[in-house]
């Protein structure tokens, strides 16, 4: 099973540049990265007037597209139905040696939280999750004892992973 690191926070704090850098960065590594990202409204994977929307709009449960190089599949769940959880995802996911899960603030797996403090919309994650164990942030926080990276320091925030997940880079 593949190594589980989150990148969690509030809307607009940094969370996908993070996790994308953080992507490049281990995948330099020679890592093999997967990612998972939580959306709290609904999205399209496709557009209008595509093949896929079509086979889509048409009533298919699941919808595959496969081409030279990539693949995907689309799942149109019944009546707005409950998204799977976190844990069902992962199992659907290929072989690799580090899932970068991006949201699901309340599911318990270690997890980075980041913080623009002139984005601040909510009490800081880790007051309330004990799963955060650092701050990725643009102005540390006297009051958090947990370690504290400069947002944009992604070397340093992989080097802290690859030790918390024992990633042996």
């Amino acid at each position: 099973m593949s190594e589980v690191f989150g990148i969690t926070g509030w809307k607009n704090s940094g969370k996908t540049t993070l996790t994308a850098a953080l992507v490049t960065e281990f995948v330099k590594r020679g890592l093999v990265v997967n990612t998972v990202k939580h959306a709290h409204e609904s999205y399209a994977v496709d557009v209008e007037g595509t093949d896929t929307y079509r086979h889509r709009n048409a009533g298919a449960s699941e919808v595959a597209i496969l081409s030279k190089g990539s693949w995907a599949i689309m799942h149109q769940g019944k009546d707005g139905g409950a998204a799977p959880t976190l844990k069902t995802m992962l199992g659907k996911l290929g072989p690799s040696d580090l899932v970068l899960v991006e949201g699901f603030k309340n599911v318990d797996f270690p997890k980075i939280e980041c913080i623009i403090s002139k984005n601040k919309t909510g009490d800081p994650v880790w007051k309330q999750n004990k799963s955060v164990v650092a701050l990725a942030t643009d102005k540390k926080d006297k009051n958090c004892a947990l370690p504290q990276f400069q947002l944009d320091d992604v070397t340093t925030i992989a080097d802290y992973i690859s030790q918390k997940m024992g990633l042996g880079l």
